[in-house]
């Protein structure tokens, strides 16, 4: 049983504590929170041991009760707790994005290999059984040669708030940084993690708060695939992941948040049909029985999650996509 501990109560904290209760491999031990009225309501709801309750960060990390650590507060400090994490030789499962750029992420990845712990980012969907039937699709040859893939994940935010996380440049906001990870994740996973990436056009737009509210790449993997990928938080989007191949196309209805039950459109020459997918679990206690079944079994690579070279393979991507925006 793995006995995590969870440093952020909000949104994300709460979900992975729903989440826990699925699953057979973990157990809810402590929680962390600056906010009182926080803590005590993960107390009643989750029953946890008010010696549990803990009023800093770093008295969780310090505990003996907890053994993994579920990162959930503001991506401006993420780099400074998997450190602490790392060096109390907690295994880490950190919300995305890792890190705030390329370079806080190699620094993240010091730290967790001089203390030989295991990290995993929380980009859910790659846990999914959803992700394994589309590679099945892919291995099987079923599309053909991939030959280029579309990628969107965008929302529209009705009102910018710039004290809060998406609008505010130094809690690290912007389209990239909270959205960009997915599509970027997609193809990571469909082609070698250390495949080349070649940006070939890229554009954004701003908010007022000088984050990017919106972004586009145009990439080529391995001098052969396109793609095109697009985030936003000042649209709709279709949130729709397309890969085409030599023989026909992949549709992946519902990328990012798959339900337990989803379907996918395939689509072969002059025919097509549905592959309709069904999962016990939830997409986040898929995720946490999946990584806890690897902190137990100390697994440290797993193409079905985003593993600390995958994470460095996106977050470098992204910081150039930041990059290439801003010229």
């Amino acid at each position: 049983m793995v006995n995590w501990g969870i440093i952020g109560l909000g949104n994300m904290g709460l979900k992975f504590a729903r989440s826990i209760k699925e699953t057979n491999n973990s157990n809810l031990a402590g929680v962390a929170s600056l906010n009182d009225k926080k803590l005590k309501f993960f107390q009643d709801n989750f029953k946890i041991d008010r010696k549990n309750l803990y009023k800093n960060y770093d008295d969780l990390i310090n505990s003996n009760v907890i053994d993994s650590v579920y990162i959930a507060t503001l991506n401006n400090s993420h780099l400074d707790l998997i450190k602490k994490c790392a060096e109390h030789k907690k295994n880490i499962l950190c919300e995305k994005p890792i890190a705030l750029n390329y370079e806080e992420a190699l620094n993240a990845l010091k730290y967790i290999n001089k203390n030989k712990i295991i990290f995993f980012e929380a980009i859910a969907f790659r846990s999914h059984p959803q992700t394994k039937i589309v590679k099945q699709i892919i291995d099987k040859n079923e599309i053909g040669e991939i030959i280029s893939v579309e990628s969107t994940f965008g929302f529209k935010v009705k009102k910018i708030n710039p004290t809060s996380r998406l609008f505010n440049k130094e809690l690290g906001g912007g389209s990239i940084l909270d959205l960009g990870c997915y599509p970027m994740s997609t193809l990571s996973f469909l082609f070698d993690k250390k495949g080349k990436y070649k940006f070939t056009n890229t554009s954004g737009s701003f908010a007022y708060t000088d984050v990017d509210d919106s972004a586009e790449a145009m990439i080529l993997i391995n001098d052969q695939v396109e793609c095109k990928i697009k985030v936003s938080i000042r649209e709709n989007l279709h949130n729709k992941t397309i890969i085409t191949g030599t023989q026909g196309k992949l549709i992946i209805n519902n990328p990012w948040l798959p339900e337990k039950k989803t379907t996918l459109d395939i689509e072969i020459n002059n025919s097509s049909y549905k592959k309709f997918i069904n999962s016990e679990l939830s997409i986040f206690a898929n995720q946490t029985q999946k990584i806890a079944e690897n902190f137990q079994n100390n697994v440290i690579g797993d193409e079905f999650l985003v593993d600390i070279d995958d994470s460095l393979n996106i977050m470098k991507n992204l910081t150039e996509w930041s990059k290439l925006i801003r010229k």
